[in-house]
């Protein structure tokens, strides 16, 4: 029976439910709130409680699994979401390793891998197995997917190093990738390429974002590498407007493609980006939160001739069968 890794431990792949793909808890760099943010916009015991009230939320909206690919470059703390988490026990939060840059890999691997200064092999590698098999420092959390980020700079060195080494984590361990995309650069069909090259498992890779586009001739040749379309940031109309998301997955799921796509907000209960006008912003983006597929998105989807079946693919099937191995997907 197949399992997949959550904050409170392992979990049949069977009983995950509706998941959504692309969720945070908190987007919070430590070194800022040391430095600029306690006592000022953040506050532990307030936050944490908000985060609590807005899971609980979204189990009683019928969703019993998010995934947080909160990794390192946007400040992953397992032991504040295993608080959370202890309050809203129905939940089951999937979190990641990897790590989150565009351009360069961080200074502690700069002069350590193969053709830096201490030119080893890539240590990146034996650090995401470690939180894959071992866990996350020290919490006993383990990591059930890999994440890593292809901007609109496209596969620089320090990007490419960082596939690369994804690539082989994946290879050595099983555990499927998300990978943070921009559409509008092409740099889906970079890293695709890039992965396939490396032996990658395509029907194991989310492309991130890719709800961003409605270009419906590059999102079906993207989806018929294999890989699963990440259409998750509804709410975020800056990017793409919700009437227009809608629109381009209902014209996916006619075509056949339903069985490839995933659903979720990238949203979070803090994004320290915006820093003492997180909560200003909410009311600047109302529907950037985790409620907005159920109560909106879903019902447009319908009006659209979405069935509940091909709903039901997108939030329940499709997430099954990426955390499942390869041949036993439920």
């Amino acid at each position: 029976m197949p399992v997949v890794e959550t904050v409170r431990g392992p979990v049949d792949v069977g009983a995950l439910g509706q998941t959504l793909m692309h969720e945070h808890v908190f987007v919070l760099d430590p070194a800022h709130v040391e430095d600029h943010g306690k006592g000022a916009w953040w506050d532990e015991e307030h936050r944490v409680a908000d985060a609590i009230v807005k899971l609980r939320a979204l189990v009683a909206a019928g969703v019993t699994t998010i995934v947080d690919p909160t990794v390192w470059g946007l400040g992953r703390y397992i032991p504040r979401i295993q608080r959370v988490n202890a309050e809203v026990p129905e939940l089951n939060i999937i979190v990641a390793t990897g790590i989150y840059t565009y351009v360069d890999v961080p200074f502690h691997y700069a002069h350590r891998g193969p053709g830096t200064v201490l030119d080893i092999p890539e240590p990146m590698v034996d650090d995401f197995v470690q939180d894959i098999t071992e866990g996350i420092a020290g919490t006993g959390v383990k990591a059930a997917f890999l994440k890593c980020a292809v901007e609109h700079y496209g596969l620089t060195p320090g990007i490419e190093r960082i596939c690369r080494a994804v690539a082989q984590t994946h290879l050595r361990t099983g555990v499927p990738i998300s990978v943070h995309t921009n559409p509008s650069a092409g740099s889906g069909t970079a890293v695709v390429d890039l992965f396939a090259k490396e032996g990658v498992d395509l029907t194991k890779v989310v492309l991130g974002h890719s709800g961003d586009s409605n270009d419906l001739d590059q999102l079906m040749a993207l989806a018929d590498t294999g890989a699963t379309l990440g259409m998750d940031r509804f709410g975020l109309d800056l990017y793409n407007p919700t009437p227009a998301r809608v629109d381009t997955i209902a014209s996916l799921c006619a075509r056949g493609y339903a069985d490839r796509m995933v659903l979720s907000h990238d949203a979070a209960c803090f994004f320290d980006y915006f820093g003492g006008m997180w909560d200003d912003l909410q009311q600047v983006a109302p529907n950037w939160n985790y409620l907005h597929i159920h109560r909106d998105v879903l019902p447009a989807l319908r009006e659209k001739g979405v069935t509940d079946a091909q709903i039901d693919q997108m939030l329940v099937t499709n997430p099954r069968r990426h955390f499942s191995p390869p041949g036993k997907e439920r």
